[in-house]
């Protein structure tokens, strides 16, 4: 019989489980571990490998044989991390790359075989729920208003999320992410006036076509490792640091300011800073000018940036999962 007396509601409730959630994108595969209690996660541990699966799929619709052998590896580490851990439950999804590829049962065979699960391609609605909730699980408390645009700047989409605190209003998945830009249009060193233009271009385009009603939001929420990684840069970190991250708000100067820094340096010029990851060295310029233009499409000054994204809310839906 499915529900339950409220005692036995409240004891499932105080019990903890230890949930670990992977997500698979385009440019990084990461790992969340957390312990769930009395509502709320306890982050354990967070991990991020950059392994660029998409690599080279916007023009061949297959995964590399190398980027499945840096997946796979990656997959592997994990499952130790896990298996250590002690974990109780794991799920692993995957967007964007993952979806349309010719060679993804290699790709599924391959996790299944390293996990011991089988990768779930979430749907964009499913997507957008789980980045949503995940985004802005801790913004009551600091009374900032909504509606609120969570935006999600990955390797091969941007997904983008229109909702309040009933949740979800609208939601689309765009065909633009840093490694698809680099890709198709910044291919000198540095990217020439001609490429940015041309890219500049195809971003506005792809904005211009969304169904999701931006001139609603009343706050931009940046996630993942593209908007942390320009927030990183434009608050001059010595190091990446999570802590200063987490619900830092970037100012629309500041951003400008710092999207045209990461599209006009050198590949060098970007290495030599620590807050960047090799992994993000020669794709960030292409995931800043996607944050920059979407932002200026907004009544919002700046950008509010989340370490919580659609790992966060993959481990909490994960842990709510009642067993019978």
């Amino acid at each position: 019989m499915l529900g339950g007396s409220a005692d036995s509601d409240a004891a499932r409730e105080a019990e903890s489980v230890r949930v670990a959630a992977i997500d698979c994108g385009t440019n990084s595969i990461r790992l969340l571990i957390a312990d769930y209690a009395d509502g709320e996660l306890t982050e354990v541990d967070r991990q991020m490998r950059v392994v660029r699966l998409g690599q080279g799929v916007d023009a061949s619709g297959a995964f590399a044989a190398d980027a499945l052998v840096r997946t796979f590896a990656a997959c592997a580490e994990y499952a130790e991390i896990v298996r250590a851990a002690g974990v109780d439950r794991l799920r692993f999804v995957a967007t964007s790359a993952a979806r349309d590829v010719s060679n993804r049962d290699e790709f599924f065979a391959g996790v299944s075989e390293r996990l011991g699960v089988m990768p779930d391609i979430i749907s964009g609605a499913e997507e957008a729920a789980l980045s949503f909730q995940g985004a802005t699980s801790g913004l009551a408390a600091l009374e900032v208003p909504g509606p609120y645009l969570v935006a999600d700047i990955g390797g091969g989409s941007t997904e983008l999320v229109l909702g309040d605190a009933d949740g979800v209003i609208a939601s689309e998945s765009l065909d633009m992410g840093s490694v698809r830009m680099t890709e198709r249009h910044l291919h000198s060193d540095p990217a020439t006036v001609e490429e940015m233009a041309a890219a500049t271009k195809d971003v506005d385009a792809l904005l211009d076509s969304t169904v999701v009603p931006l001139s609603k939001a009343r706050c931009l929420i940046g996630v993942a490792g593209t908007v942390t990684t320009v927030a990183a840069v434009a608050l001059k970190l010595t190091e990446y640091d999570p802590g200063v991250i987490h619900h830092a708000k970037i100012p629309a100067d500041l951003l400008l300011d710092t999207t045209s820094w990461l599209m006009g340096s050198t590949r060098m010029a970007r290495a030599e800073v620590p807050a960047i990851h090799p992994g993000r060295v020669d794709v960030i310029g292409a995931g800043a000018l996607i944050l920059q233009r979407l932002h200026d499409r907004l009544d919002y000054d700046g950008v509010l940036v989340s370490e919580h994204d659609i790992l966060d809310g993959v481990a909490l839906a994960l842990a709510r999962v009642e067993t019978v």
